[in-house]
């Protein structure tokens, strides 16, 4: 049985929050470029552009970068997975990189999209944000902003739906199929 563990405010009070502490850390918006992980966390980026905005007064870059070609899973999965948007608005180099995403799992797909990053140039900082992280870490990666911690079991999954590609804005957790 899903249980909604984020309706539409609830998501925009904390994508509220996460933008002010983004501004507050990083002492305004210079040299930040917020770039998103498709498909959600692209969503997300974008809306966390439009909130900076609406704070600071000032729109930064965003953009989003695909992790697909990177992930260590390639080769087991049966299904090869199709690219996403890969959209770098500008050089990387000696910017402050805003990675988000929608859920924080075992860390693989972050681990992913640093190296994809990584392609572009050298970054000053790389930070993540997330709307959920659920915890069950594989590799040491920890997010700076986080929406809503959501304890899960392995038996449980967590699906974000968002207005543009869902046509709602909810969290769920629902058991897992195997």
């Amino acid at each position: 049985m899903k249980k909604i563990m984020m309706d539409d405010k609830a998501i925009d009070r904390a994508l509220a929050r996460v933008a002010h502490e983004i501004i507050e850390r990083n002492r305004g918006t210079d040299k930040l470029v917020i770039l998103g992980i498709p498909t959600r966390g692209y969503h997300l980026a974008m809306r966390l552009q439009n909130k900076i905005e609406e704070i600071e007064g000032v729109r930064p870059l965003a953009g989003a970068v695909d992790a697909t070609l990177y992930r260590d899973d390639l080769g087991i999965k049966k299904d090869q997975p199709s690219l996403k948007k890969m959209d770098i608005p500008i050089s990387i180099d000696g910017k402050i990189i805003i990675m988000v995403d929608d859920v924080l799992f075992t860390g693989r797909t972050t681990r992913a999209a640093m190296n994809a990053l990584m392609d572009f140039g050298r970054p000053l900082s790389i930070q993540l944000a997330v709307l959920v992280d659920r915890g069950h870490r594989e590799l040491p990666i920890k997010a700076d902003y986080v929406g809503k911690n959501i304890p899960t079991s392995k038996k449980e999954g967590v699906k974000v739906h968002l207005e543009e590609t869902d046509g709602i804005n909810e969290v769920v957790t629902e058991p897992a199929i195997d």
